[in-house]
């Protein structure tokens, strides 16, 4: 079996993590846009989130990870008993997580469901690809907040709730929607004239909803989006 090699090269990030809150046990974040979540195997995609923190907080470990173009809110545990604790209620699918995206065109539709298996294909990598008979299942939700026209080019604001956490699920899941979210270079969101000149993946983790795993105290989080 061939293995996959990631050739990306991930260019300096002068943003700040910003720390929105911690306690003696976990840290609630910002990430910002183009910082990868965890360090990679090239030596040259040393920095990330973890690269920084770890440095701040010893022990500190990622319980989940946002794409190196998305920003906002993560959940970092301070040691591995919180981790652990933590990875049990995103596995059990207790954790909400929401986020903000500009899609490419007008939605038809104000709310609905993308219910589409998500699978690796090495022919494609990094790519993901829907795929019923081979893929996990994946679900989103979506919400129209806004439309709009910037420069000519028709946008849609939407509200992103995924039900599952796939790689890429958001960003493929928009793309078979018919609306790609604007700026994504994997999946389409460069395709309308003039969106080439997008400034960044526009999508960005906005709140998340967990309860604290020593105090059991329910934390809702929002975070406003900077697009």
């Amino acid at each position: 079996m061939s293995t996959l090699i990631d050739t990306f090269i991930a260019p300096p990030c002068r943003d700040e993590i910003e720390i929105l809150w911690q306690d003696d046990h976990l840290l609630l974040i910002n990430k910002p846009t183009g910082l990868l979540s965890l360090s990679g195997k090239n030596p040259q995609n040393l920095d990330s989130v973890h690269y920084r923190l770890v440095r701040l907080f010893p022990g500190c470990t990622l319980v989940h990870r946002l794409d190196f173009g998305t920003s906002g809110l993560m959940v970092v545990a301070r040691n591995k008993a919180i981790n652990a604790a933590l990875c049990q209620q995103f596995s059990e699918r207790s954790v909400t997580k929401e986020y903000s995206a500009l899609l490419c065109g007008h939605l038809k539709d104000d709310e609905g469901i993308i219910d589409a298996a998500i699978a690796k294909d090495p022919a494609l990598f990094p790519l993901m690809k829907i795929c019923e008979k081979e893929g996990k299942p994946a679900r989103s939700r979506y919400q129209v907040i806004e439309r709009m026209t910037r420069e000519g080019i028709p946008i849609t604001r939407v509200r992103l709730t995924p039900e599952t956490g796939r790689t890429h699920q958001l960003r493929i899941h928009c793309q078979l929607l018919g609306h790609p979210i604007l700026g994504c270079d994997l999946y389409g969101g460069l395709d309308l004239p003039g969106t080439e000149q997008a400034p960044r993946l526009m999508l960005h983790a906005s709140a998340l909803h967990f309860v604290h795993p020593i105090t059991g105290e329910k934390m809702n989080v929002r975070n406003a989006s900077p697009f």
